[in-house]
């Protein structure tokens, strides 16, 4: 029996440490990969290896003030410059993550839910990230907030992101996007102001697709010509029916 409490609090005791440190090597990850020119993480200070100093952290907190887990990082409006920080899967619990309103820039991480796979707000609004939205954001499977606007993202917003019925709030709009909306299951968490100013979107609620135009001018073009094809064979068969 002593043996097996002891192995018991062995394991817990390297628990404790590897998640301590994990999340330590997230934080110096992004405080080493970010500019900041302002100071604002000054407080990452990182000589106390005590359990919850890094709760005092401007910006962090914790899921306990007295355990170094990391649930949500705010670092809004901070001046930082950088790409986005791959060192945050270090952050192993984390739930939420602003860095909004910075000068970030650089594609979003295609192998975005490998980094976060427990966030459930991604705010990344007001930076200058460019590229596709990688497909594999759809494979958050908890996230419920997505603010991606004033940005410069391109291409097409991927289809399947309309499919998550946990959307709450959902935003792309001020990015230089194009091609059809996808359908959203939770009609609630998305408006017109959720798309605007993408000169290339199109589809609900947005003005109809080119491609919809056509289809529907086609369709219609040969509802009518089929229409007056039939009338003239009628009259033709009439006239000669009746000769």
């Amino acid at each position: 029996m002593d043996t097996i409490l002891m192995w018991l609090s062995l394991s817990y005791f390297i628990l404790v440490c590897n998640g301590f440190e994990s999340d330590i090597s997230c934080l110096k990850s992004i405080k080493e990969s970010l500019e900041d020119p302002f100071d604002y993480l000054s407080s990452w200070t990182f000589n106390d290896d005590t359990e919850g100093s890094i709760c005092a952290f401007t910006g962090v907190d914790c899921w306990h003030d007295d355990e170094n887990k990391v649930l949500d990082i705010h670092l809004s409006d901070m001046g930082l410059k950088g790409q986005f920080p791959r060192g945050i899967a270090n952050c192993t619990s984390l739930a939420c993550l602003d860095l909004s309103s910075n000068q970030l820039f650089g594609p979003i991480p295609s192998d975005i839910s490998s980094l976060v796979p427990f966030i459930s707000a991604l705010i990344l609004s007001f930076n200058k990230f460019s590229g596709e939205i990688p497909p594999d954001i759809t494979n958050l499977p908890y996230i419920n907030f997505l603010d991606l606007d004033h940005n410069q993202l391109t291409g097409q917003i991927p289809q399947s992101l309309g499919l998550n019925v946990r959307f709450r709030t959902f935003s792309v709009a001020n990015n230089l996007l194009s091609g059809p909306v996808p359908y959203f299951s939770n009609v609630h968490a998305v408006s017109l102001e959720s798309f605007a100013g993408n000169k290339g979107l199109c589809g609900d609620p947005l003005p109809s697709c080119k491609d919809d135009d056509d289809r529907t001018f086609f369709i219609s073009g040969f509802a009518i010509g089929w229409s007056v094809f039939t009338v003239l064979v009628f009259c033709t068969v009439l006239v000669l029916f009746t000769r």
